[in-house]
Parts: C-alpha cells; sequence; structure tokens
C-alpha cells in the first residue's frame, strides 16, 4: 500500500529547496574562505629550475612553493 503524497511533486520540490536554502539562527553561516591547506597540481617546469630546486634533496616541492608564495606577494621575501 502506498503512502498518500501530501502535495504535489512541484510543491515538495519547493519545500526541500526552501529548507536547505533559508536562513535560520541554527545554521552556521558559510564561509567563502578556502581551507588552509595544499593541493596536489601537475606542473611543468623547465628542467633547470627543476634541478635548481631538487640539488637540495628532499623538500624541493616546499622550496618551490614556498619560492611561489613569495613571487606572488603571499610572504615576504
Amino acid at each position: 500500500m502506498r503512502t498518500p503524497r501530501r502535495g504535489s511533486a512541484l510543491d515538495q520540490a519547493e519545500a526541500a529547496f526552501k529548507s536547505v536554502t533559508s536562513k535560520t539562527e541554527d545554521k552556521p553561516a558559510r564561509t567563502t574562505t578556502p581551507p588552509e591547506g595544499k593541493e596536489m597540481v601537475s606542473l611543468r617546469l623547465d628542467r633547470a629550475v627543476l634541478e635548481h630546486f631538487q640539488e637540495d634533496g628532499p623538500g624541493w616541492q616546499d622550496r618551490i612553493n614556498a619560492a611561489l608564495r613569495v613571487a606572488a606577494g603571499l610572504d615576504p621575501a
């Protein structure tokens, strides 16, 4: 036996949409800033640049990241 529906499918969809989009005091505010952390990417670098950073051994990816942060003005030189 089917459970009777309450309202039309359109009414149900609208109610569901309103329940997730309406602001209530119980819901925390959403932030637009991305979480801190690192993201894996694929990047093509000149062989000379890669060799320069790899000369000092492990940690070369962190050194590239630090150099890019300085170049982008995100960290002081």
